[in-house]
């Protein structure tokens, strides 16, 4: 039980870990733990929109692809010219007194690997996830978003995940929310102020 209680000490790291990318982008930030949640759930919309694929495997794959993050730091994609990770280390060393620890292994390696259909949509969650925080800087104002889109666009290996992003891109991030542009913003639902 100890170990698992570490391991779950560990996970939390993440909340505390910053995705390193946006120091160059400019703007946003984010915890790998804030990043891995919206993956998880790019990852059922992925698997429910392509159907006949293990969605359990899909969401366990994006819950896990980045806990090596704990012990590694996340690194960007300048960082990854000049410094190389032993991300098969951390994660052997942060799985190997646990029960279950062969389990999260394979699944981080079927990740890695990329030779099927819930690796392929686990990998475009990852992706997606970046897609959507850069379309969400770029309606702020963000004049880089643009050609670090055009980038991750490049790295989606399904029609599925394409598809999501091409309507990503089209959508206002503040459409879910803002669309309703009626007088309940002058009086907040207040009839008195009609």
């Amino acid at each position: 039980m100890k170990n698992i209680a570490n391991f779950l000490f560990e996970v939390g790291m993440l909340k505390r870990t910053p995705r390193t990318g946006m120091q160059f982008l400019g703007t946003g930030s984010e915890s790998v733990a804030e990043h891995a949640f919206r993956v998880v759930c790019i990852g059922y919309v992925l698997a429910q929109m392509e159907g006949d694929v293990d969605e359990a495997l899909v969401i366990k794959m994006c819950l896990m692809h980045d806990l090596h993050e704990a012990r590694t730091g996340d690194l960007n994609y300048m960082n990854k010219k000049y410094v190389t990770v032993d991300e098969q280390k951390a994660v052997d060393h942060l799985t190997e007194n646990l029960p279950f620890g062969e389990d999260i292994k394979e699944t981080v390696e079927k990740f890695n690997d990329g030779d099927s259909r819930e690796s392929l949509l686990a990998n475009d969650a990852d992706q997606i996830d970046l897609i959507l925080m850069l379309k969400e800087n770029k309606d702020l104002g963000n004049k880089y978003a643009d050609e670090w889109i055009s980038f991750a666009l490049k790295r989606l290996r399904t029609e599925t995940g394409k598809k999501l992003a091409e309507q990503i891109i089209e959508t206002d991030s503040t459409h879910w929310w803002f669309h309703d542009k009626s007088d309940w913003w002058v009086n907040g639902g207040n009839p008195r102020l009609k």
